[in-house]
């Protein structure tokens, strides 16, 4: 592995340009853009994540040494093609929502102005980072949204590889999430960590009450005590006898929930610690998270079904070349279209808006088709923003600052939902999607 992302790609994207510099293609000017052609089945809106990791990804793409070797050796591409993918710089242009934004079937989040070979060499990398990170903050929103308050902690690292953990924690930062368990995230990112102790460090101890006298010690009264080893309501009884009634958290991994967190409420406020809060974290989703809330929960840790997308692990999110140039000496923009049964899309550059009622309520994404330089003139809130202006990456996307601003604008976008959007149960995307 090398700190190069330009071998994060499907082999045919090297050749498309190996085949297009033969013919003297490869320099024509094009529009690519991302759209999903459809929500998972039965969501009603989309959380966009992944724009900063692909910002920070495009700036790694090179064709080093390592990688031009490697397809030197496996002659992937003509020599010729090497030579070129050696100097390698995006140059283009590249304009999209802004991360946190909502999205929904069919307009574009993401359109690229470059060469040829330039944009169609990216579409492995944006679609493997935008299909995943995505996924997990529509997720990870309808989590927030069932949770209707209650603080929520990503602790899904080892239900995914090393990379894709980082890249989950993050996406749930922005979808609302408060935390999380990956100490790479916090690094990277800047997205805060929690954790405390597992099964693991009571059975190392020669008795549960050895082990909460130890994690109080190190971390204070105020730290949450696992308390579903053995017997819940004798753990409580050890955890308060321990760590006196101002103990910090109880958490529960593990039971029925509904009706072991009434217990152990019950539990903990006829031994005096009425300000201990409960976590739980036993395979929650956004349905079950739902189901507790009238339970005394105060706070919920989710892992597999947040990192999976709770059940759809990607966004059906595509990228399609929509115009290119003439070569015809005039330069004139001509657009280009998939017929596919199934896999149409629409030619031509466009423009997408989302329209406000007169209390800010989103009530359609109006997608503009325009000519090179146009801004449709249409009242509603314009979606694009700059993300890569002639090769140079906006800095103000990037790092932990870009994930931050990508946090509150997810908070501010949800704010112009309509109240239907945030019920958990299966319905269509609350907002048309229409073409002008």
């Amino acid at each position: 592995m090398t700190e190069s992302s330009a071998l994060l790609t499907d082999r045919y994207e090297l050749t498309m340009i190996d085949a297009a510099l033969l013919k003297g293609t490869h320099d024509r000017g094009c529009v690519f853009e991302a759209f999903t052609r459809r929500l998972p089945e039965g969501r009603r809106y989309g959380v966009l994540a992944g724009t900063g990791r692909l910002l920070e990804l495009l700036r790694e793409f090179r064709f080093r040494d390592e990688e031009l070797d490697y397809l030197r050796e496996n002659a992937v591409v003509r020599s010729e093609t090497l030579d070129w993918l050696a100097g390698y710089r995006f140059s283009g242009t590249i304009r999209g929502y802004r991360e946190g934004e909502v999205f929904f079937p069919g307009s574009p989040f993401l359109i690229v102005d470059a060469p040829f070979a330039e944009g169609v060499v990216l579409e492995t990398l944006i679609l493997s980072v935008f299909n995943y990170d995505s996924a997990v903050a529509s997720a990870a929103a309808r989590m927030v949204s069932a949770a209707a308050g209650r603080p929520l902690a990503e602790m899904g690292s080892r239900r995914a590889n090393e990379r894709s953990a980082v890249a989950a924690a993050r996406a749930a930062y922005i979808a609302g999430f408060g935390a999380t368990s990956n100490l790479e995230a916090g690094r990277t990112w800047g997205v805060p960590t929690m954790g405390t102790a597992a099964h693991a460090f009571t059975l190392l101890h020669d008795s549960e009450e050895d082990a909460f006298r130890a994690q109080v010690d190190a971390l204070g009264p105020g730290t949450t005590l696992l308390v579903d080893t053995y017997d819940v309501e004798r753990a409580i009884e050890t955890a308060v006898k321990v760590a006196g009634p101002g103990l910090g958290a109880v958490r529960l991994d593990s039971g029925d929930l509904p009706k072991l967190v009434r217990r152990v409420r019950e539990k903990l406020d006829g031994l005096g610690a009425t300000e201990t809060k409960i976590t739980v974290t036993n395979d929650l989703d956004e349905f079950t998270i739902a189901a507790l809330a009238a339970s005394p929960v105060d706070s919920y840790g989710v892992g597999t079904s947040v990192v999976t997308g709770s059940g759809s692990p990607a966004s059906g999110m595509v990228y399609k070349l929509v115009a290119h140039r003439t070569v015809d000496g005039t330069g004139e923009w001509v657009p280009v279209a998939k017929k596919s049964d199934g896999k149409a899309s629409v030619g031509g550059r466009k423009h997408p808006v989302r329209r406000l009622d007169e209390r800010g309520l989103a009530v359609a994404e109006v997608v503009h088709i325009v000519d090179e330089g146009d801004v449709p003139d249409d009242t509603g809130r314009d979606l694009l923003v700059p993300l890569v202006t002639d090769g140079e990456i906006h800095p103000e996307h990037l790092g932990a600052d870009g994930t931050r601003r990508a946090r509150e604008h997810r908070e501010r976008a949800m704010r112009e939902l309509p109240e239907q959007a945030f019920r958990v149960g299966r319905g269509d995307p609350v907002l048309p999607t229409i073409f002008a």
